[in-house]
């Protein structure tokens, strides 16, 4: 049943992620201004607002001028209520599971935006710190107790920690690396996006997550080798998508993947 629930929370949300993932990069209202086709700019009838659904009924087309839809939109809402149904599976308490799913949401979008553009904009991460904030007092066992009298000094301690690690670490590490080779090697928004993962996952958390988005940047380079395409040292990685697969692993699976997360 929780699942059932999340997965579909996950569809509206997915469509909302959509939406903002095209906006935002552009400038655009992201909450005010009603959804419309990219190509005629009619407003969309509230129908084509059912995620997946109203894309399988067009066909993947606008129904007022016939343009194709990109096939990106049903596969983020696909996506995001992947994200709700696998936080439901990992975690029998449904405070955990959404906790889970909102982070999974928020870094889902990251990832999207920084594959596309090579950009971790403050709108985004700095959300992520704060909702890993909210997230570690809400699910402090003592609060969860104590009913709506919840302490903020004990909680928040490994999250302040982690999130200070996290920015700290890879800011150093970027700037040694600048001075040594004399150009960037990350981007500056990535120190920003690992200060605000440590805030959900503490700073014991952090190698699980460097981990993980290492293996899964080498994972890609490897499959570019198999298949045969252009790989050079000079090549871009948008290593906020890889941090963003770290941050989900470790917050499901504990660090290093040893379960003891929740």
């Amino acid at each position: 049943m929780l699942a059932t629930l999340m997965g579909g929370l996950g569809l509206i949300v997915g469509s909302f992620l959509g939406l903002v993932s095209l906006r935002l990069p552009k400038g655009q209202d992201v909450v005010v201004q009603r959804s419309r086709c990219g190509s005629c700019e009619r407003p969309l009838k509230p129908w084509r607002l059912i995620p997946v659904v109203s894309w399988a009924m067009t066909r993947g087309k606008c129904s007022d001028c016939g343009a194709a839809i990109p096939v990106r939109y049903p596969l983020i809402e696909l996506a995001a209520a992947a994200i709700g149904v696998w936080a439901a599976l990992r975690f029998d308490d449904p405070a955990w599971a959404l906790a889970g799913a909102v982070l999974g949401w928020q870094l889902l979008l990251i990832a999207i935006i920084d594959a596309e553009h090579f950009w971790l904009p403050d709108a985004l991460t700095l959300p992520l710190f704060l909702s890993g904030l909210f997230a570690a007092v809400a699910l402090d066992p003592a609060n969860v107790q104590s009913g709506l009298q919840w302490s903020l000094v004990g909680p928040l301690k490994t999250p302040l920690i982690g999130a200070a690690a996290g920015f700290g670490g890879l800011w150093l590490l970027a700037f040694i690396y600048k001075r040594l080779r004399g150009r960037d090697g990350l981007g500056g928004g990535d120190p920003f996006l690992l200060g605000a993962i440590g805030a959900w996952v503490g700073w014991m958390g952090l190698p699980s997550v460097l981990l993980w988005a290492s293996l899964s940047g080498l994972s890609l380079v490897a499959a570019k080798v198999v298949l045969r395409r252009p790989v050079a040292g000079t090549d871009r990685l948008p290593f906020g998508v890889f941090l963003a697969i770290g941050a989900w692993l470790t917050w499901l699976y504990g660090p290093l993947g040893l379960g003891v997360t929740g």
